[in-house]
């Protein structure tokens, strides 16, 4: 475990397409779930930067080397009324761990939301990853039971889209 103040955390740029990418692909492989990546880093360079970006990712950095991401984008509760930040990855590489870098990650996510007025951040844990539920407890997120997370893509989400599905 390494002091997390010897991080940095900065706005990810084009540049970064390829080491966000990586840490995506680590992040899947330590929940054994690496065979289910099918994103490029061109995928991330062409959604996740320009104009019309679909998500911003904030990176770690240690001695200029990433050690860590949290790639999010903002949502809308329409029962709330309000803005809010879904975090779709967040990652700490095994060196960084327990060092507090999570939380920092999370808590200049959330400060980057505040500033567009976001009152809420939400995310999904994989049932298996038994590690990061206790850490999101521990920083005071609530599990809600009364939610489930529903999925279509591939051919199903394109006949969906056609019109053609039941």
């Amino acid at each position: 475990m390494s002091d997390s103040s010897e991080v940095s955390i900065r706005i990810a740029g084009p540049q970064d397409a390829e080491a966000i990418h990586q840490m995506v692909v680590a992040l899947a492989r330590d929940t054994g779930a690496e065979s289910k990546v099918d994103s490029t880093p061109a995928n991330i360079l062409r959604f996740g930067f320009g104009r019309d970006a679909l998500f911003e990712v904030l990176i770690a950095e240690k001695e200029r080397r990433p050690v860590g991401l949290c790639l999010y984008f903002f949502s809308f509760s329409s029962w709330l009324g309000e803005p809010g930040i879904y975090v779709q990855d967040l990652y700490v590489s095994p060196n960084e761990r327990r060092s507090g870098l999570g939380r920092r990650l999370l808590r200049e996510t959330a400060r980057h939301g505040r500033r567009r007025d976001a009152s809420h951040l939400r995310l999904s844990v994989d049932h298996q990853n038994i590690e990061a539920s206790r850490f999101y407890e521990r920083i005071g997120m609530h599990h809600r039971s009364e939610e489930d997370t529903f999925h279509i893509g591939g051919t199903e989400f394109l006949d969906l889209a056609a019109g053609s599905s039941g």
